[in-house]
């Protein structure tokens, strides 16, 4: 098996979210516990194992460091970066990607979009001042909290700067139980901006073993929605979010708001080394 890892939404080396990307040629996906096991020595947030069963078609499937996810934003990209960029697909190829959260629909190019699930609002109770004590926010903005879902749910958490965004440091432990308790993938943070982003946003998600990720589409995806739902954006719309600048890895995510309500997101990747597998 080949495997590559790559920087997804960022066209610079170390910049953007890492993921490991593994290209399997066997008809069937090797035992779970295997694919658990790579995921857990290639250290990465998420790694994905991709499938080609078709000319433009692909299953894939994610593994964090702890467990199996339905979806993963960053590692889509950076999967169907890495197939465009080594050769695999042609410029404007639109792809099929079959996962676990549904059908998803890919366009690679030098820029990568994936189309997301149908965004939905869960309503989910959450006790605010717990969420904002756990997470170390200091200040309440006129704005509500809210778990969204385009293949993963997560908490849409708005805080009230930028340098309030920056200065959360979260009760990992408490955040994991919340989380688990609540059936969220993590928390994305959030402060709105007019600098050229749409906002700036960090996500956690130490119940997958993840403290912090420097990009995550799914979450920004959600964003999108969450921000159109509260009237904070028209449709259609296009969004910019920067992610990981507190964690030294800025990254640039880009989402494509459609008059039907559909959401695409995407950027732009880095393949930083490729290897091979002996096992």
């Amino acid at each position: 098996m080949e495997y590559y890892i790559v920087d997804a939404f960022s066209d610079v080396p170390f910049g953007g979210n890492p993921a490991g990307v593994v290209l399997l040629e066997a008809k069937e996906f090797p035992k779970d516990d295997l694919m658990q096991q790579v995921a857990a020595e290639l250290r990465y947030s998420e790694t994905a194992f991709v499938q080609r069963i078709g000319e433009t078609e692909f299953k894939v499937r994610y593994f964090t460091p702890c467990g199996e996810v339905d979806l993963c934003g960053h590692a889509t990209i950076a999967t169907f970066g890495m197939l465009y960029q080594m050769g695999f697909l042609a410029d404007d190829t639109l792809c099929l990607n079959h996962t676990l959260a549904g059908d998803l629909k890919v366009r690679v190019g030098k820029k990568v979009m994936m189309e997301m699930a149908k965004p939905q609002v869960i309503p989910v109770k959450i006790d605010v001042e717990r969420l904002h004590h756990i997470m170390g926010a200091v200040a309440s903005v006129d704005l509500p909290v809210q778990v969204v879902s385009t293949g993963l749910p997560d908490i849409m958490m708005p805080v009230a700067s930028i340098e309030e965004l920056n200065s959360l440091s979260p009760d990992m432990d408490a955040l994991a139980q919340l989380s688990k308790e609540l059936a969220v993938t993590g928390i994305h943070a959030f402060a709105l901006s007019d600098d050229g982003y749409t906002a700036h946003v960090r996500n956690f998600g130490p119940l997958y073993g993840i403290p912090e990720e420097s990009a995550t589409g799914t979450a920004n995806a959600a964003l999108t929605h969450y921000l159109r739902h509260n009237g904070l954006i028209g449709c259609p719309a296009e969004c910019r979010f920067m992610q990981g600048e507190a964690m030294g890895r800025p990254s640039v995510v880009e989402t494509s708001l459609l008059n039907d309500g559909t959401i695409w997101v995407g950027g732009k990747i880095a393949i930083i080394a490729t290897g091979t597998l002996l096992i």
